[in-house]
């Protein structure tokens, strides 16, 4: 049998770069390996967008078709919709008694998260969502998790879980996996403006859907060196966002660009050029791709469904052996 990787996205709108080199080109990677599940967490999203439900539902699709875009055959893997397995609600409301408030509290990804939102008073669901993290990746016992830095106290809190399960109902044996967090060699890229995370809600970012005309208009906007001010200046491809970018996605030209840059012999709109270049042979594919599902919204619907059927025969399964172990079942 093939070991279990499960991954996924909040389902608050349309996926950027960031999203795929920190997690779905590892999932295009893995999935003739594993047996992939893709989770798209839309009641994760209710965490932040409870107000704007309809925000979430559009999201649904389109974070499914970027998950469809950059190569995932629906043959291959498991795409489901989070609010549509109710195993993983039950599994939260059982892990949530032996979770301790103060645990939450004093995670740094709540804490960040909270500032970032603004939340002084957080919500019950906002401060337990690693909680519901710990039930999404336990439903089908997956065995890894391909995570950014900024989730790693999640993937801990997971595993603190689910040691704590098996030490209490295990009898000597685990009944759930422990999970492996895998980290991306690229878990972060910085937003074009040069802020140290490219997000949805900075407005900085570029997007898997892009046309070739937004993204030449977006990396021409794109920070670099500062203290570059003339042609002949030499630069710092240190501090260039765009030189990351080459990093990420044109790494065979990445060396001598940068050297290039040092020397003054190229000039960052020149380099800004060979980027944009370089994104738009990436993401062509891609394109065509999306063209195919965004004229078939049925199809996509179709393939959630299929993927939640599945979710919920698995889930199903997981709730009946944990509540067996907790002397639940008469």
């Amino acid at each position: 049998m093939k070991k279990r990787i499960l991954t996924g996205d909040r389902t608050t709108g349309k996926l950027h770069l960031g999203h795929y080199v920190g997690s779905l080109k590892n999932r295009v990677y893995f999935q003739d390996t594993y047996d992939s599940f893709i989770i798209l967490a839309d009641i994760q999203a209710l965490t932040t967008h409870f107000e704007d439900p309809k925000k979430i539902n559009q999201g649904i699709m389109d974070v499914a078709i970027d998950n469809l875009s950059v190569g995932l055959n629906p043959e291959k893997i498991t795409l489901f919709q989070q609010s549509q397995v109710k195993s993983i609600a039950e599994l939260t409301i059982f892990y949530s008694m032996f979770v301790s408030v103060n645990s939450l509290r004093h995670n740094p990804t709540i804490k960040t998260e909270a500032k970032q939102y603004g939340y002084k008073d957080l919500s019950y669901g906002f401060l337990g969502y690693p909680v519901s993290q710990a039930a999404d990746i336990t439903f089908c016992n997956a065995d890894l998790i391909p995570v950014g830095d900024d989730q790693l106290p999640h993937i801990e809190q997971t595993r603190k879980i689910v040691r704590r399960f098996n030490e209490l109902y295990g009898k000597g044996k685990d009944i759930l996996t422990v999970p492996e967090a895998l980290l991306s060699e690229i878990s972060r890229l910085p937003g074009i403006d040069g802020n140290a995370k490219m997000g949805k809600s900075l407005g900085n970012a570029i997007y898997l859907s892009d046309n070739k005309e937004i993204i030449d208009k977006k990396v021409r906007m794109a920070k670099t060196d500062t203290n570059r001010i003339h042609l002949n200046d030499k630069g710092n491809p240190q501090v260039c966002t765009v030189a990351t970018y080459h990093k990420a996605f044109n790494l065979s030209d990445y060396g001598n660009l940068c050297e290039m840059c040092k020397n003054a012999t190229i000039g960052c709109s020149a380099c800004k050029k060979e980027l944009a270049d370089a994104l738009n042979k990436e993401l062509e594919p891609f394109r065509e791709r999306r063209a195919y599902y965004e004229e078939r919204p049925k199809i996509v619907g179709e393939i959630i469904a299929e993927g939640s059927r599945k979710a919920n025969i698995i889930g199903d399964n997981m709730v009946l052996h944990v509540k067996d172990a907790m002397h639940l079942l008469i």
